[in-house]
């Protein structure tokens, strides 16, 4: 009986290991891909100046902790809205929904965005759009708070994984032509999200 248990107990160890291992490697390719798109001329926000000396993004640590579950309260009726940016452009969005989920014991609440432009690409439709601000805004990540691509095809039974590991920065943190969705206040995370994508130059 104790070999048993002593062979379960190293059985789930390994399947844990593997799955930790699986996970980390599709966030590496994930980062890889994101830092190619940087190194494309064609593709990368950046500068020349910031271009030329371009090697990598700097991210946090893998952490699966900032992996969660949401809760989401669907908002059918909400007014379409003018969503103010960096600049004059004033684009038309709806809040989709509400999400709660829990991170570090303290419970959070944001609102996700579905567009209303007329023209937007197809490949977008399935598109929502998630800014958030946390306790590292400004400091170890960009001030202007941090995006997260989730999609209509994701939603399950009034859930929905939110990867903060894939968190990405506005492309007006690296170059002041785009013009850039501003986060609402009211979708600030009160604990540090040390995940995702780090403040590019320590500005």
């Amino acid at each position: 009986m104790k070999n048993t248990l002593i062979y379960l107990s190293f059985l789930l160890i390994t399947v844990t290991s593997i799955a930790q291992n699986k996970y980390v490697k599709e966030l590496q390719n994930y980062q890889y891909k994101q830092n190619l798109l940087f190194h494309n001329k064609s593709t990368s926000p950046l500068i020349k100046e910031d271009f030329k000396k371009f090697k990598a993004l700097d991210f946090f640590t893998i952490d699966e902790k900032f992996r969660v579950i949401a809760t989401l309260t669907k908002t059918p009726d909400t007014p379409i809205f003018e969503m103010p940016t960096t600049t004059s452009r004033k684009p038309m969005y709806r809040k989709y929904g509400m999400l709660t989920f829990i991170m570090d014991g303290k419970e959070q609440q944001l609102e996700i965005y579905q567009s209303q432009e007329l023209d937007i690409d197809p490949m977008y439709k399935d598109m929502l759009f998630l800014p958030f601000t946390d306790k590292t805004s400004g400091h170890e990540s960009y001030g202007g708070g941090r995006y997260i691509d989730v999609y209509t095809t994701d939603i399950k039974n009034e859930k929905i994984s939110i990867d903060f590991n894939k968190a990405y920065n506005p492309y007006c943190a690296y170059n002041e032509r785009y013009s850039c969705p501003i986060t609402p206040k009211q979708n600030h995370i009160t604990v540090p999200i040390k995940a995702g994508v780090k403040a590019f130059g320590n500005h």
